[in-house]
Formats: structure tokens, sequence, C-alpha cells
């Protein structure tokens, strides 16, 4: 902080009495509205500048004393040049002017006053300047809102009664952000009214911090089983018809990733002002991309290894480490940035403590619209007539005109288009780089191994069903752990039910 020149400066007794003379009268004149620029001549560093507002306050300041007046009438005079205040005498008197923001008739102002106070209370000194704010607020909220300021400056009060009503109020928000201002007033030290009080407040914020996490594990739990049911549910279908265990599936995810990303900067660098729409283009993008590349797979490798699972095994595990090394010279090995529209930024706040992102929400609700389509797919269309056709009895089908080659290669591609929609809402949750298939390969064949191998309902249980517990018991035994615990349940389940949670029906298979 600059210092003034010694003939200028002034006894810094008589400085900061000046200050404290004039955050004392407005103190007590908690109902007078003051014009504006006061509370910047508050907060400035030299008043002189200010003699209007200075004048304000002046003629505001109708019960201060004589000498606080006399001070006043020499600042907006410039006859003391360059008074200063000292920061704990401006932390005050900024808090002062905070609290006559309240006044303002603009809501917004007055919304961003409360958040600020409530960030940081005034003194007890300013309850009656809020209670008198709050009982003129007409916005409901705010004036909830200024009613719970009202209480948390209460808690520092000399009055037993006042803080114990204050604590009351405090716990019946159940905001455990609150939880550290109750805990000095619980100590064994304190009132009894207001320990009491205190201790009351503090067992309902716990409640509604339990209840909080509660909800957020819950809510955990169908995202990551959303994510799984996206990534697992082409692999259920593919898996089904040809029995192929490719284990190149979570490269599909990969490649719808990447095509979110290339479609993200198209819009980027040729339509800045639709960024915000990218990724309703790289829905279709990646689900097409996915599917052709699942053609080609299809077409010159998988047909010809039908029949055997072991070489079919070695052969897709190759084929995911080509791709993934062909995204490597493409794109490089870092991860890229996919980022998030603005409409998926942000959350919504369901209770206190809790906070739900947005992304997450679009994702589940992408997830239950992806299953949606797979099922009108598969029960009201000609391609999924076929395919239930050649998965219940290949031969059969066959027999009776069914093309199984086409529908191999047909529900091959949607299959893996569905895998591309899946990586590209990972997209927008998660990093994208060539490993990103591999994260999710495993815990697909679970899905798929858990519900029953071709059943979309199977998929869905099995995908949510492992979300949930996953996320369950990941506090108590950690992420690894808990991923071992839910393979030694799988492996348990399946012991008493090899076909799955869903079997597979049908004349071929239940032979």
């Amino acid at each position: 902080m600059k210092t003034c020149p010694p003939s200028a400066r002034r006894p810094l007794c008589h400085t900061l009495l000046c200050a404290l003379l004039v955050w004392l009268s407005l103190v007590a004149t908690p109902a007078m509205a003051l014009e504006p620029g006061v509370a910047e001549a508050l907060g400035d560093n030299n008043f002189s500048r200010r003699s209007q507002a200075v004048a304000d306050i002046i003629a505001a300041t109708a019960q201060g004393d004589a000498e606080a007046r006399e001070l006043l009438v020499a600042l907006s005079a410039n006859k003391v040049p360059n008074a200063r205040l000292n920061n704990q005498l401006r932390s005050r008197i900024s808090a002062a002017a905070a609290v006559l923001a309240l006044e303002s008739p603009n809501r917004a102002e007055r919304a961003r006053a409360v958040d600020a106070l409530l960030a940081s209370p005034p003194p007890p000194t300013m309850i009656p300047l809020v209670d008198a704010l709050v009982a003129k607020e007409q916005d409901s909220a705010l004036q909830e809102r200024m009613a719970l300021l009202s209480a948390l400056i209460a808690l520092d009060a000399d009055d037993p009664a006042l803080r114990a009503q204050a604590a009351e109020r405090i716990g019946a928000t159940a905001d455990p952000r609150y939880r550290p201002r109750l805990l000095p007033l619980a100590a064994p030290d304190v009132d009894p009214v207001v320990r009491s009080a205190a201790q009351d407040a503090l067992a309902r914020l716990d409640a509604a911090e339990r209840t909080a996490r509660q909800v957020g594990t819950l809510f955990a739990g169908i995202s990551l089983g959303s994510v799984l049911l996206l990534a697992a549910l082409g692999l259920a279908i593919t898996y089904g018809l040809i029995g192929v265990i490719n284990m190149a599936h979570g490269e599909f995810l990969m490649i719808g990733a990447y095509a979110t990303f290339v479609v993200q900067n198209l819009f980027r660098q040729y339509l800045p002002g639709a960024f915000d729409w990218y990724l309703l283009a790289a829905v279709p993008v990646a689900f097409v991309t996915a599917a052709l590349v699942g053609v080609v797979l299809e077409r010159l490798v998988i047909r010809h290894l039908y029949g055997r699972p072991l070489e079919t095994l070695l052969t897709t595990f190759g084929i995911s480490l080509l791709l993934m090394q062909s995204v490597r010279m493409l794109f490089g090995a870092q991860n890229v940035e996919v980022m998030n529209p603005s409409w998926m930024s942000g959350g919504i706040s369901v209770m206190p403590g809790l906070l739900l992102p947005w992304n997450r929400i679009v994702i589940i609700g992408f997830a239950i619209a992806v299953v949606l389509c797979a099922w009108l797919v598969l029960t009201r269309t000609r391609l999924g007539l076929f395919i239930r056709a050649v998965t219940q009895n290949r031969t059969m089908a066959a027999c009776a005109g069914v093309p199984t080659n086409r529908v191999d290669t047909q529900a091959f591609a949607f299959g893996a288009g569905i895998a591309g929609l899946g990586g590209c809402a990972l997209a927008q949750i998660g990093n994208v780089g060539p490993d990103l298939g591999q994260t999710y390969i495993i815990d697909s064949f679970m899905v798929v191994v858990l519900g029953g191998v071709g059943q979309l309902a199977g998929a869905v249980v099995g995908a949510f069903g492992l979300g949930i517990v996953s996320k369950i018991v990941e506090p108590f035994w950690g992420a690894v752990l808990a991923k071992i615990a839910v393979l030694l349940l799988i492996i348990l389940f399946i012991q008493k039910r090899p076909q799955g949670l869903f079997a597979l029906k049908g004349r071929s298979v239940e032979a």
C-alpha cells in the first residue's frame, strides 16, 4: 500500500478514529438507505477523491455525534488529505457495504451480496440491519437465504438464546457446509442450551450427509452402469449371434471416441458459432465409422474363423493391438482433449452437499435411448427378426432362406456401431487415448456373461447391477479390490447358473 508524504500524513489514531466513526454511523442507522456511491466511498483509499459520496454520507448520518460529523465535513472539504484505512477496518467497512448492497433494487446484485456474505458473515452488530432487510425482501428465495445469513451472524452473538435459535435454524437447512460453524458451539464449555441446540443441529446435518452420500453412491453406480451398458450392448449382440470372442471390441469404443474428437475439431475450425452442437453431429459419425470398421473386420478376418473360438480370440487380440497402433500413428500416443458442450457443463444440486453433473445425467439418458433403439431394431425390423432367428438356430434359419452370412455382417456392424456410440459418450467423461478400449473390454465380457449371451435385457440388468455393486463396495475396499470382489461374485454365480440371468431360448441352444 502506498504511503503519504510526511507533510500530508495524518496521525494514525485520528485516521482510524475517522474510519471507525464512519462505520459506526452506518451501523447505528440500519433502516436508512444510502445514496449510490457511498459503498464505493467506504472502500476507497482516498476519501477526498469522492467528495460527493462523502457528502451523501454526511447527509445520511443524522444520528452521528458531533465529532464524527466534524471529521466527515473535514474529509469532504479536503481539509484532511489522503486519509487512509488499515486492513482490519477496511474489512469491517467492506462488510457493512456488502450488507448495504442487500438494499439494491436489482435482484442479481442482492443475490451476489447474499452469496458474498454467506461465505464471509459480517459481525453480530449487523443483525438488526439484516433482519430489517429480510422483512422488506419480496423474493421468497432471497428472503430465505437472507434469513439463513442472519442465523449465521447470530452464531457469534452474545445472547445464548439467540445463538441456540440460530443453531436450530442452520440445522434445519441440512447443509453439511455449515458443520464447521456449529462444531465450536458443541464444546463442553459452552452454555448448555446452546450446546444442546448445536448437538441436535449437528445430528441433523450428519443424517443429511449420510443420505446425500447414499444417493450419490446410487447415482454413481447408475452412471457407471450406463457406461458399461454402452460398452457391452454391441458385444452381447455379436457374441450371442456368431459366438466370436472379439477382443477387439474395446477398440470400437476408441474409434467412436476419436471420431467425436475429429468432429469437434471440424466444428471448432469451420463452425465455431455452432460448436455447442457438435455432439449431435458426432453421434451418427461415431456410429457409422465404427460400423464400417466392423464390416471390414468381419469380412476380411472373422468370417474365416467361425467355429474356432481360440483362434478367433488370438486373432482379434492382435487386431486390437493393430488398431491401437494405427491410432497412435494418426493422432499421437498422448490423450486428446474432447470438450463438453456448454449445455453439458456444470450440474444440478438435488440436495445440500450433492451435485449431479449434467454430463453424467445426459449419458444415462443417452444409454437408455440407445437401448430403446436396439430393442426396436431387434424386435420391429426384418434385420432383427433374422438376427433372432440365426441366434436361436442357425441351421434352421438357413434352411428357411435367411442369408446367414449377410446377417452376420450386418449384426456385427450394428454391434460395432453401438460400441462407437459408447465411445462418443465416454469421450465426454474421461480421457480419450489409444488405450481407451482396454479399460472396458473385461467389464463388457463380465456384463455379457452375467446377463446371458445374446440377451438385451440381460445386458441391461447385468450392466446396471455391476455398476451399482461396484460403487457400493469401492468405499470399503478400494477400486481394485472391488473389481476383484465383483469378479469372484460373478464366478460363483455362473457356477450355479451357467447361462446367466436370462437364458437364451431356442432348439439348438436347448439341445
